[in-house]
């Protein structure tokens, strides 16, 4: 019988708290070593193959001594123990041999030793030989005999096969199925049981259990009976998660991020993936785990410690252009409002550009949790300029009174895909400032009027978020329905694509043979598409726009105005310290209004580009970029990114 070393209660408690140790080194670094108990076949321990070998007498029909027994010497069997005798250094070995082998080749077994045929006769070299062809692992006792002859001796080395294995069993496996850990073992069923190979057959199970974040399962027995092996594996699972330093947060919003729950099988790489997410959310300074040996030694409880951050920012924004001049204002936020992971914001922005606003959303859903957003504003453009086929005419000035209600969720749990509805009510006007007399296609551009429409957004995100950068991808499909009622005067429909990438720039380490990776931070290419169409009538007032700090720099807010648009916003965004970056950008883009003469044209596109930076503060990012376009340049300051 093959077996472990017997547990006690002591003995668990020291193996969990080693366990532990390995699990949180693997949770903060990643798996680097098995945390498994060592194993001992025939006696022969199948961990370090430096460890004696003999130290469990173990009989081939499954009696086994118990370890607690004064045990003698007896790896090999008593008639084939070396007696003392005479060394006598001067005879000569005549021939070497082997008996007991019956499935392993002599030539095999020989190939190890070092003492031949016409060799002077060394009793220590012998020894040496003798371990290394029970090194081979086909044996579960090796010793060598001497016999005398006249002019010489004979040696022959005895040994014990292992037994053919007819099958390999595993126990207490939920993770992976019994084909797929034979499918790891390189031992199989009508070969000759080999013990190093069975090592390490068994330390690409440990490995495998490790890669996919099992870091805490372990082969916790093996016994050889008869011509079968059973393998015995223990799957740790989570017992209480205990949570605490929250004072503020709920407990239930820390509880959501978690991606384990009570009961589980314990993965790392999983909690690894939670603890990033926490500290993703900005509402926590520091996480931190701990484990602790459960009542069940195969339970382990978790303790997560997290120290909250003070998430209310106050944000002042400042914006330039050579044209428009300064523009200013003041806003406060809160991403973890009244401790229940909700977002407010109220703010206000003066100058050519005056805007009031306050909002209140919740952003998390799942397949259970609807996120949902409230918000009023008014916004007011003065002196914007009005174009005709790209020339510019006279401005006007446009303000916006609204408020929205949205509402939306996941598909299924692990589902990518998601949607959202938003109900939104305008009241718009318009003022132009024209020397003549607005032609009528002027005056039906500029018309006043209220606007109520219902938007259905279908968004697939593909984002890695629980990477510490932007990484990965996301794509909505976005349909906005004007509807003649509930105070609406338009009918029309509004449908746009809008796909965002991110993905960091590795091969610029190896081309440049520089390492740009700040704070485990790399480049990162950033990019944003939209490309939008409409039927129906489409008033001006609710049309595309393009141009701004948010859609086309380097040119005035709402620039390029129609019923169909197109816009490319590219980014590289260089780490140069762990609270500063770098970002070189490049738009292009446009609005065509087909109604009046204008035909969707890639070579009227207009292009802006610049160079920006980006500060964390203690308020927020904080957004710096100097822009180019065909007709001015133009200094945005503010929190966020653009996209």
């Amino acid at each position: 019988m093959y077996f472990f070393s017997k547990n006690t209660a002591s003995c668990r408690v020291l193996l969990w708290s080693s366990l532990a140790v390995a699990a949180v080194i693997f949770v903060f670094c990643g798996a680097s070593g098995a945390a498994g108990a060592t194993l001992s076949v025939g006696g022969v321990p199948l961990g370090d193959t430096d460890e004696s070998r003999g130290t469990v007498n173990v009989d081939m029909s499954g009696t086994v001594v118990s370890e607690d027994e004064p045990l003698e010497d007896v790896s090999r069997p008593a008639e084939g123990r070396r007696r003392e005798r005479p060394r006598i250094e001067s005879q000569n070995i005549l021939s070497v041999t082997v008996e007991g082998n019956n499935e392993v080749v002599a030539e095999h077994i020989l190939s190890v030793v070092t003492s031949k045929a016409g060799t002077p006769l060394d009793q220590n070299r012998l020894a040496k030989d003798a371990d290394a062809i029970f090194e081979q692992g086909f044996f579960s006792n090796i010793d060598y005999r001497i016999v005398d002859e006249a002019d010489g001796v004979n040696v022959i080395f005895m040994v014990t096969e292992n037994p053919i294995i007819e099958n390999i069993r595993f126990f207490g496996n939920t993770i992976y199925s019994e084909e797929k850990l034979r499918e790891l073992c390189f031992t199989t069923p009508g070969s000759i049981f080999n013990r190093v190979f069975f090592r390490n057959d068994l330390q690409r199970i440990r490995e495998k259990y490790q890669q996919d974040g099992y870091v805490m399962a372990r082969v916790s027995d093996v016994r050889v009976e008869g011509a079968e092996v059973n393998v015995y594996i223990t799957e740790p699972r989570l017992g209480n998660i205990v949570i605490q330093g929250n004072k503020r947060t709920k407990t239930y919003i820390i509880q959501r991020q978690l991606r384990l729950q009570e009961g589980d099988l314990f993965n790392a790489t999983r909690l690894r993936y939670s603890l990033s997410k926490l500290q993703g959310l900005g509402y926590f300074d520091d996480v931190s785990v701990g484990f602790e040996p459960g009542e069940n030694p195969e339970v382990i409880d978790l303790i997560l410690t997290v120290a909250e951050a003070k998430t209310g920012r106050i944000g002042i924004s400042i914006g330039y252009g050579t044209q428009s001049g300064f523009s200013g204002g003041l806003s406060y936020g809160d991403n973890n409002w009244r401790g229940r992971g909700q977002r407010l914001g109220v703010g206000f922005d003066l100058g050519d550009r005056k805007q009031y606003w306050a909002t209140l959303d919740q952003p998390y859903m799942d397949q259970k949790t609807f996120a949902w957003r409230l918000g009023v504003y008014q916004r007011t453009w003065d002196d914007l300029g009005y174009y005709d086929q790209g020339a510019y005419q006279f401005d006007y000035d446009e303000e916006r009174t609204g408020g929205y209600a949205g509402i939306g969720r996941k598909f299924s749990p692990s589902s990518k895909l998601s949607w959202f509805v938003t109900a939104e009510w305008q009241d718009i006007q318009i003022d132009a400032h024209s020397p003549q007399p607005l032609s009528p296609q002027q005056r039906e551009q500029l018309e006043d009027g209220k606007n109520f429409s219902v938007t259905g957004r279908l968004t697939r995100d593909n984002m890695d978020e629980y990477s510490d950068y932007p990484k990965g991808d996301t794509e909505s499909i976005n349909v906005e329905k004007g509807l003649e009622g509930l105070g609406g005067e338009w009918s029309y429909w509004k449908y746009w694509l809008e796909a965002k990438y991110y993905t960091p720039l590795t091969f610029l380490t190896r081309l440049f043979e520089r390492n740009f990776t700040v704070a485990e931070i790399p480049p990162i290419l950033a990019a944003r598409f939209i490309v939008g169409d409409s039927s129906g009538y489409l008033p001006w007032a609710v049309d595309y726009s393009v141009g701004g700090d948010n859609t086309l720099r380097g040119y005035e807010e709402k620039r390029f105005r129609g019923d169909q648009m197109l816009l490319l916003n590219a980014e590289v965004r260089f780490p140069v310290h762990k609270s500063a970056s770098l970002v070189f950008f490049y738009d292009v883009g446009r609005a065509w209004d087909t109604r009046y003469n204008e035909n969707f044209d890639l070579g009227d596109l207009m292009d802006g580009y610049g160079i920006g930076f980006r500060v964390k503060t203690p308020l927020g990012n904080l957004r710096l970029d100097f822009a180019q376009g065909d007709d001015e340049s133009r200094v945005h300051f503010g929190f966020g990114e653009m996209f």
